[in-house]
């Protein structure tokens, strides 16, 4: 890996990932800091066009493993394209989502097997992984909610899901937790965003030894 910082986020759906990550992002680069904000899947026009399929809301048909292959394949594109150049740089990325969101939903949630989706991701990814991720850890039925009362939000194929689809996603992150517990750190989605934003950058300053 080059010489930046490579921070994603993780989370359910509803958990506040995007306008925490906002605070984030407007707190380093007020320090001065490169920074690149990013998402996945997205993050590039050929990762954005594979985004609309995924979450496009007509697609009920799709099966786990096109799913799993799609994320993948745009996973490919955004590292090469982006998230590579932007850490040989030296610049810190902050990212919406990586591996562990495949681990969660396809691995574990839609019961693919860790195996088959590591597989793929792996080939995917050529070892790049982040350096630091923080799971917005969130009980999916107050997750549900916020989605259900922000209108201003994207709503997604996921989105869609029955409660119980959002519980097993839970669960799944809390197993991959357990395999990267040195780089995965959870935090108190529940909380008023102000908090949950405290805790974030808690995390990222302690990880760097407050050199951010």
């Amino acid at each position: 890996m080059g010489k930046g910082f490579f921070v994603t986020v993780e989370g359910g759906e509803g958990a506040g990932k995007t306008t925490v990550l906002d605070k984030i992002e407007q707190t380093l680069k007020g320090k001065g800091y490169d920074v690149v904000r990013t998402r996945e899947p997205g993050g590039i026009r050929i990762a954005e066009q594979i985004r609309e399929i995924i979450l496009d809301v007509a697609h009920t048909e799709m099966d786990s493993r096109t799913e799993a292959l799609l994320y993948a394949a745009a996973r490919r594109q955004h590292l090469i394209e982006k998230v590579i150049p932007a850490l040989e740089e030296g610049k810190i990325v902050l990212c919406d989502r990586f591996l562990d969101s495949s681990l969660a939903y396809q691995g574990y949630a839609r019961g693919i097997g860790f195996d088959d989706v590591r597989a793929i991701n792996e080939f995917a990814i050529c070892g790049y992984m982040p350096d630091l991720t923080i799971f917005f850890d969130i009980d999916p039925e107050i997750g549900l909610t916020r989605i259900k009362n922000d209108d201003g939000r994207e709503v997604n194929r996921l989105d869609q899901e029955k409660k119980q689809f959002h519980e097993r996603v839970r669960k799944g992150y809390y197993k991959v937790m357990d395999e990267y517990p040195d780089r995965i750190k959870p935090i108190n989605a529940n909380q008023k965003i102000e908090d949950v934003y405290r805790d974030a950058m808690k995390e990222i300053n302690c990880f760097t030894g407050h050199k951010l």
